[in-house]
C-alpha cells in the first residue's frame, strides 16, 4: 500500500506590534516543533525566516536571515536613514534577492517528486511548519511593497497563515486599545488577502477571556465602554463612546471570520491551540484563497503575454513599412555617400539560396525569434525598440 503524499509545509508569517511579544512567540513555537519532531520521525524541524533586519540578537536559529544579507546600519549610514526608513530599504534591498529565497525554500521544504525508489533517508523529510519573524515595527513590513512582495511569493508557494500577535495585557486596559487592535487586525487581513489567527499573548500576566468576551458578546463590549464613559465623562468620553458604540457593530461579521486564540509564551500554554488553529487555516487557504491567487497569477501571465505579443505586432507593421517605402521609392532617409548607396543596394538586393532576400531573412529570422513561446519577454521587447530607433 502505497503511503500518502506529505502536505507542503504551512507558512506561518508573525506580525505583531512592538512589544507585543512576537520574537518570545517565534522561540515558543520553534521549541514546541523542535520537541514534535524528535518525538515525530516523520517530519522535520520547522524551517525558520528572520526578516528583522535591526534586531540584534534572537532567541532561535535562523535558516534564512535577512541580517546575512543586509547590513540595516551601513544602509542607515550609506542612504543617510533614520530606523523606519533602514528597515524599509533593508527589505527593499532583500526582496530583489526572492528568487534566491523561494528557491531554497522550495527546494528545502517542497515534497520531492514521487519516483519508484521508495528508499527515504532522514534528509528526504520536510518541515511541516516555515515560520517568519517580521519586524516590529509592524506597518514597514505590511504596508510596504517589499512586503507584499515577500508575503506574494511565499503565498504563491506553500499555504500561508498570518499570526496576528496582541498584548493581552494591554488590549484589555481600556476599550479604545483594544478597538484600535481591531481595526489594525481588519486592515491587515484585506491588504493581505491571507487567513489570519489572532494570538491573544501573555495570557499568564492576565488572559484573554475579557478580550474574547467582547469579540463575541456585543453586550459585554457595551457594558465596559458604559463605564468608561461614566469614568470620563467630564473629558469628552461620550463622542469616543459612540464611535466605539458604532465600530463594534460594523466589525461583528469581522470577528465571526477570525480564529483566536489565548497563548503564553513564557508558559507554553496554548500552543497546541494554536497549531490546531492553523491547521483549520490552512484548509480554508487551500478551499478559499489559492484559486483566488491562482487566478490572479493567470491573470498576470495574460497580461505579459498580451503585451508581448502587441510588441511583436508593432515591430512586424514597422518592418513592413519600412521594405514598402524602400520598393515604391517614397523611403525618405536616402544614402548621402557613394558607400552608404552601395551598402543598401547590397544589404536590399542580395538574393539568397532560398530565392528570397537579405530583408526577408532578417524579417523572418526576428519573427522567429520574437514569437518563440520560450523566448524572454523583456528581450522582445528590447529587440523590438532597438529596431524602431535604428530605423526612424
Amino acid at each position: 500500500m502505497a503511503s500518502q503524499a506529505p502536505k507542503p509545509p504551512v507558512a506561518i508569517i508573525c506580525i505583531g506590534m512592538a512589544g507585543s511579544g512576537k520574537t518570545t512567540f517565534m522561540q515558543r513555537i520553534n521549541a514546541h516543533l523542535h520537541q514534535k519532531s524528535v518525538a515525530d520521525s516523520l517530519s522535520a524541524p520547522p524551517y525558520v525566516l528572520n526578516l528583522d533586519p535591526a534586531v540584534r540578537s534572537v532567541p532561535f536559529e535562523s535558516n534564512i536571515d535577512i541580517r546575512d544579507s543586509v547590513n540595516y546600519k551601513e544602509v542607515m549610514k550609506q542612504y543617510n536613514l533614520g530606523p523606519n526608513g533602514g528597515i524599509i530599504t533593508s527589505l527593499n534591498l532583500f526582496s530583489t534577492k526572492i528568487d534566491q529565497v523561494m528557491g531554497i525554500l522550495e527546494k528545502r521544504c517542497l515534497p520531492k517528486e514521487t519516483s519508484e525508489d521508495t528508499n527515504q533517508d532522514s534528509s528526504s523529510k520536510i518541515p511541516s511548519h516555515i515560520i517568519v519573524d517580521t519586524p516590529g515595527q509592524i506597518e514597514v513590513f505590511v504596508w510596504s511593497a517589499s512586503g507584499a512582495i515577500l508575503l506574494s511569493a511565499i503565498a504563491a508557494s506553500f499555504p500561508t497563515v498570518l499570526a496576528y500577535v496582541i498584548d493581552t495585557p494591554r488590549t484589555t486596559a481600556n476599550t479604545s486599545t483594544f478597538m484600535s487592535n481591531m481595526l489594525y487586525a481588519i486592515s491587515i487581513l484585506y491588504k493581505t488577502q491571507l487567513p489570519m489567527i489572532l494570538v491573544f499573548n501573555k495570557t499568564d500576566v492576565k488572559p484573554e477571556t475579557e478580550a474574547v468576551e467582547w469579540m463575541r458578546d456585543f453586550e459585554s463590549f457595551q457594558a465596559a465602554l458604559h463605564a468608561e464613559n461614566e469614568a470620563q465623562e467630564s473629558e469628552g468620553g461620550g463622542y469616543m463612546g459612540s464611535l466605539l458604540n458604532s465600530m463594534s457593530l460594523v466589525l461583528e461579521e469581522f470577528y465571526n471570520q477570525l480564529s483566536v486564540v489565548g497563548v503564553s509564551s513564557i508558559t507554553g500554554d496554548g500552543v497546541d491551540a494554536f497549531f490546531v488553529a492553523v491547521e483549520e487555516k490552512r484548509v480554508e487557504f487551500e478551499r478559499d484563497y489559492a484559486p483566488e491567487l491562482a487566478r490572479r497569477r493567470a491573470e498576470a501571465m495574460e497580461r505579459k503575454e498580451k503585451m508581448r505579443e502587441s510588441e511583436v505586432d508593432r515591430m512586424m507593421k514597422d518592418m513592413q513599412v519600412s521594405s514598402k517605402a524602400k520598393k515604391t521609392g517614397k523611403y525618405s532617409d536616402e544614402p548621402e555617400t557613394v558607400s552608404e548607396a552601395e551598402d543598401a543596394d547590397s544589404d536590399s538586393d542580395v538574393a539568397l539560396d532560398d530565392g528570397s532576400t537579405v530583408d526577408d531573412g532578417l524579417q523572418a529570422r526576428y519573427q522567429k525569434a520574437l514569437q518563440d513561446g520560450t523566448g524572454n519577454a523583456s528581450g522582445a521587447a528590447q529587440a523590438a525598440k532597438h529596431i524602431q530607433q535604428t530605423q526612424r
